[in-house]
């Protein structure tokens, strides 16, 4: 079921307004990298490099920039484990995950149409 912008405001309001938390939270999430990053956890927990592989074009200072940002925001949660050498493994929060079962089927949409509008004649 779809739900307009005007029915979210009228129960929340102020929803997505100048200054509204909903702003902050979507640039982190639906941002270009943020969106990618969570995209690749929601396989299952990940290493820095895997994350690298899995994500083409996302530069280091980049991908750790995003996963501390989506970790302060309580999606992604980082465990060090003091082994030598360090390991470090970054998944998904239950909100992370929680959050993923409604940006997969928009990022399917995308795949699938994403082609198809860029072709298109200005």
């Amino acid at each position: 079921m779809m739900v307009s912008l005007a029915e979210m405001r009228a129960e929340r309001p102020g929803t997505f307004s100048d200054g509204c938390p909903t702003r902050t939270v979507l640039d982190h999430v639906m941002g270009k990298w943020g969106v990618l990053v969570l995209v690749a956890l929601s396989d299952g927990t990940q290493r820095w490099g895997e994350l690298r592989r899995n994500i083409s074009g996302i530069s280091e200072k980049m991908l750790a920039s995003t996963l501390k940002t989506l970790e302060t925001d309580g999606l992604v949660r980082r465990t060090a484990y003091p082994e030598v050498p360090p390991r470090v493994e970054y998944a998904l929060t239950d909100l992370g995950a929680d959050l993923m079962t409604h940006v997969l089927p928009l990022m399917a949409w995308v795949a699938d149409h994403a082609a198809t509008m860029v072709e298109r004649p200005a």
